[in-house]
């Protein structure tokens, strides 16, 4: 159906687009990290924290009732691990994958996770999300005076 062949080419071309590519290589590396660092987390974190405790538990939780014969237990350790799994993962996408895409995207003359940008307010329709170089406003079209009503975000 000619219908059929429209759609399969605007989906064809929104997934092609270089941004969606980057991004769902960039969930691909985070999801290969991610399973290396929760295994580090397991196999090597968590041994060295119990070893730490001399065999007995350290008891950070409570229980909280029965329900036939599983008790209801809040268990505040595993919840400080996976803590400690979400601070090393970050911090492990933060150097791993971040700052050398901003390193390579600076070398090629494009800013990336860098500060916003100052903003300034249309004085004829109220929008505060115009760049403070605009010299008109993208939402009513009004031409604007250079830098007035400036501000960060």
């Amino acid at each position: 159906m000619p219908g059929d062949a429209v759609v399969f080419k605007g989906f064809k071309s929104f997934v092609m687009r270089g941004d969606v590519v980057t991004v769902a290589v960039g969930l691909i590396i985070a999801l290969a990290f991610s399973t290396l660092i929760k295994a580090f987390t397991d196999s090597v974190i968590s041994p060295i924290i119990a070893s730490m405790q001399g065999g007995r538990a350290l008891g950070l939780g409570w229980q909280l009732g029965h329900k036939g014969n599983k008790a209801t237990y809040l268990d505040l350790g595993a919840f400080i691990s996976a803590v400690i799994y979400f601070l090393i993962f970050m911090a492990v996408v933060y150097f791993f994958i971040v700052v050398p895409y901003k390193h390579v995207q600076a070398r090629r003359g494009i800013t990336v996770f860098g500060d916003p940008q100052p903003l300034k307010v249309c004085p004829a329709c109220l929008s505060d999300d115009l760049p403070a170089a605009a010299v008109t406003c993208r939402h009513c079209a009004s031409e604007q005076p250079p830098a007035a009503g400036t501000r960060t975000p």
